[in-house]
Order: C-alpha cells, then sequence, then structure tokens
C-alpha cells in the first residue's frame, strides 16, 4: 500500500517538473486549456461507464459546484501553471506543501476553529520557513518572486477548493465531485481563455509536448487520483496525508537530476522549516 501512495507522490512531484518544462515552450494558458480537455474527457468516460456513481445534484448545490469549478480550474491551476513561467518546479511543490497550514487558517478565522500550542508551533515554522524561501528573491526584477507570490496564491486557493469541496465530496464522492469540478471548470475557462492574448499555435507542439499534456492530464489527474482515493479507502486519511511532504523532497531530486535545478541554503533550511512545520500541523 505504502508502495502505491509513494508511486502517486512521485507523480505529482513529476507533474512539477513536466509543467515547468512544458511551460518554457507553450504558453501556460494554452497548456491549461488542453490539459482540462483532456481530463474532462476522461471524466466523461469515467461517468458513462459508472451510472451507479453518477448522482443528481440537488439544487441547492448548484452555486457551491459552480464555485468549486472555478476555483479548481481558472485560479488554481491557472495560477499553478503561471508560476511555473517565472519560478523553479522545487519553490512550486513546497508552495503547495503549505496547503494543510493555509486550510487551518482559514478554517482558523472562518470556521472558529481552535488553535491548539501545536498548531500555532507547527503554523509558525511553516510561514518562518517561506519567509526564508522568499528571502532570497528580494526584486521583482526576475520574477522569481512573482512566481512564488503566484504558487502561493495557488496553493491558498487550493485550501479554499478543499473547504469548499468537503460537504459536496462526502455527500456525492470524491472521484465524481471532482469530475464535476473539473468539467464545470473547463466550461468556465473557456470564454476566458478566449479573451487571452494567445493563440493556439498545433505547429509549435513538438511528440513530447503532447506527451507533456498526457502526463498532466491522464497520470496526473486521472491515474494519480484514482491511486490517491484508493490509498484513503484502504488506510487512515492523516497516515495518507503525511506522504505530501515527500513531495517537495521528490520535486527537488527530480528537478536536479532532470532540469539541472540549483538550491541555496535559504531553500533548504527554509524548505525544512516548511516541512516539519506542516507536519507538526497535520499530526495535531
Amino acid at each position: 500500500m505504502y508502495l502505491l501512495i509513494i508511486l502517486q507522490q512521485l507523480i505529482a512531484a513529476g507533474t512539477h517538473i513536466v509543467a515547468k518544462s512544458i511551460t518554457h515552450n507553450i504558453p501556460s494558458e494554452i497548456v491549461l486549456f488542453f490539459r482540462v480537455l483532456l481530463v474532462s474527457i476522461i471524466f466523461a468516460i469515467w461517468m458513462l461507464f459508472n451510472k451507479s456513481k453518477v448522482k443528481r445534484i440537488e439544487k441547492s448545490d448548484y452555486k457551491t459546484l459552480i464555485l468549486l469549478g472555478f476555483v479548481n480550474i481558472p485560479i488554481n491551476q491557472f495560477l499553478f501553471l503561471k508560476s511555473m513561467e517565472y519560478t523553479s518546479a522545487p519553490h512550486v511543490a513546497l508552495a503547495y506543501a503549505l496547503t494543510p497550514a493555509f486550510v487551518f487558517i482559514i478554517a482558523l478565522f472562518l470556521l472558529n476553529e481552535k488553535a491548539s500550542k501545536p498548531k500555532i508551533l507547527g503554523l509558525s515554522l511553516a510561514i518562518g520557513g517561506t519567509i526564508l524561501v522568499l528571502s532570497e528573491k528580494f526584486s521583482f526584477a526576475s520574477g522569481g518572486l512573482t512566481g512564488d507570490i503566484l504558487a502561493l496564491l495557488a496553493s491558498f486557493s487550493w485550501a479554499i477548493y478543499t473547504i469548499i469541496g468537503k460537504k459536496l465530496t462526502l455527500k456525492y464522492g470524491a472521484i465524481y465531485t471532482t469530475a464535476l469540478a473539473m468539467m464545470i471548470g473547463f466550461l468556465l475557462y473557456i470564454p476566458i481563455f478566449l479573451i487571452l492574448p494567445v493563440h493556439i499555435q498545433l505547429e509549435k507542439f513538438t511528440l513530447i509536448n503532447w506527451g507533456q499534456i498526457i502526463y498532466l492530464g491522464a497520470l496526473t489527474s486521472a491515474l494519480g487520483y484514482a491511486i490517491w482515493y484508493y490509498a484513503l479507502g484502504k488506510t487512515d486519511a492523516s497516515k495518507v496525508s503525511i506522504f505530501n511532504n515527500l513531495q517537495p523532497i521528490m520535486t527537488a531530486i527530480l528537478s536536479y537530476f532532470i532540469l539541472g535545478t540549483g538550491f541555496s541554503i535559504e531553500f533548504i533550511l527554509g524548505g525544512l522549516f516548511v516541512i516539519i512545520g506542516v507536519f507538526i500541523t497535520q499530526r495535531s
């Protein structure tokens, strides 16, 4: 079981590497369009062959589903891929490692969740580590700091998605809810994509680029997601979620060997603080 979870984390870590590579040649807006198009087709096929899991959506949930789709694609995934144009893959992975901390902050201020001392300690370490990582990019001129901020916003939006989607996930099932969020998000992204100053030029896509789109769509959003929820069905969610802390480490290793990314002392120490802080927050 744990080998499957590690495989899922490896797929997720590879997502950052692939996203960084493809956005170097293809605009992130176009990458997002084809990625979500592929994911929507995959989920539509899944719904076709799993009609027993396709439930009637209550009218009272329409607005929440639309909001979930909007947060998922035009906001979260757009920010994720856009950040890859400016900063490194390990930095984006580290930003996403902060999601549990962001969930806690939102729950603390909006859902009146009680703040225990261990959670405050974990949150403080995670925030301190983030500041340390950002300190190596003190200027917006290089674009690196801009990319880090976009990645943090993407992570924060994913935390919002997690909180908004929790009730629907329990009600309609995780995969079905995600399928609807992806498909609705894609429909909401289409009019936005049409007014963006980018144009699809298929002749610029190489076979490697199409392979990267398939990785982002089929492997990350379909296979990786299936493994994740299979694991959740076999063991405790708290144990499974701890493995998320492996993702920035795996991304850093892959980025070093595949993309030749170097690491500063600020990133190493800050990353360590973030991972420890998130671990403490999750455990408490």
